[in-house]
């Protein structure tokens, strides 16, 4: 609840519900979800997040709020994992297929990888973020992992350093990459309102309406392509570029006002 950008994000109302919870629907559509779990904090502002939770059904932890690798390998210790899939709550349009695309990647190479996701490189369109690591390898990160944003962000100690982890990394078929043109995750007005007309125009008909569906929406209705188009490469690796090795400038643009701005 505390996004400095949009705060209360997570409890939008997004076609009736909040969208932390239609977030949660397409994560448990997909047919190899385990454990579905909201890992929110012990910070007062979430006593909301527990609470719409419980309303809804849902499992939740609670953590730290600024170390999150600390938050999910407790989270996945008291539930019991073996593998720990990790999805920001940023993300209200997540493809089920896409979770089953990447994990299904990791199961069929049982063994052979610390770490697998869809995002070194990215190539699906932001918001489409599956990242699935061993409840080993968790251990070891949050046992070393020294540097705040390795804290922060759960998981840059993994793709952070390739010599000592087995990387694995899913691509989006047929070649496409949309993952700097195509934005569908929420961290300003803007996402809310394109997220919006895309459960708007979808949702209703087709609640679990995939990536293919929001492309061919997009493409007979620019206008709501156009309501967050400036954003689109805008990520958190904008304001780590000194930090991080294995990322640079082309894989993160800087924020820029809206066109319809003042």
């Amino acid at each position: 609840m505390g996004s400095s950008r949009l705060p209360g994000k997570v409890l939008l109302p997004l076609a009736g519900q909040p969208l932390l919870v239609r977030m949660a629907e397409r994560v448990q559509r997909a047919q190899l979800a385990g454990a579905v779990v909201v890992a929110t904090t012990t910070a007062p502002a979430d006593d909301a997040v527990a609470a719409c939770c419980a309303a809804h059904g849902l499992e939740c932890f609670r953590g730290d709020a600024l170390d999150l690798l600390d938050r999910h390998y407790r989270a996945a210790r008291h539930y019991g994992a073996d593998v720990v899939l990790k999805i920001p709550s940023d993300c209200p349009l997540i493809d089920p297929a896409v979770i089953d695309q990447v994990l299904g990647f990791y199961v069929a190479n049982a063994g052979r990888y610390d770490f697998v996701s869809n995002l070194h490189p990215a190539t699906f369109p932001d918001g489409n973020d599956v990242e699935i690591m061993p409840m080993t390898a968790l251990e070891t990160a949050w046992r070393e992992a020294r540097r705040p944003l390795e804290r922060e962000h759960t998981t840059p100690f993994f793709w952070e350093n390739p010599g000592r982890f087995r990387l694995g990394n899913m691509a989006w078929a047929g070649g496409r990459d949309y993952s700097m043109t195509h934005r569908w995750t929420i961290d300003y007005p803007e996402d809310y309102a394109f997220i919006s007309a895309v459960y708007e125009a979808l949702h209703p008909a087709k609640p679990g309406f995939g990536l293919e569906d929001i492309l061919h929406l997009l493409a007979e209705r620019p206008d709501i392509a156009a309501l967050n188009a400036h954003l689109a490469g805008v990520n958190w690796y904008r304001n780590h570029l000194d930090e991080l090795t294995t990322v640079d400038a082309a894989q993160t643009k800087q924020l820029r006002p809206s066109p319809s701005s003042p």
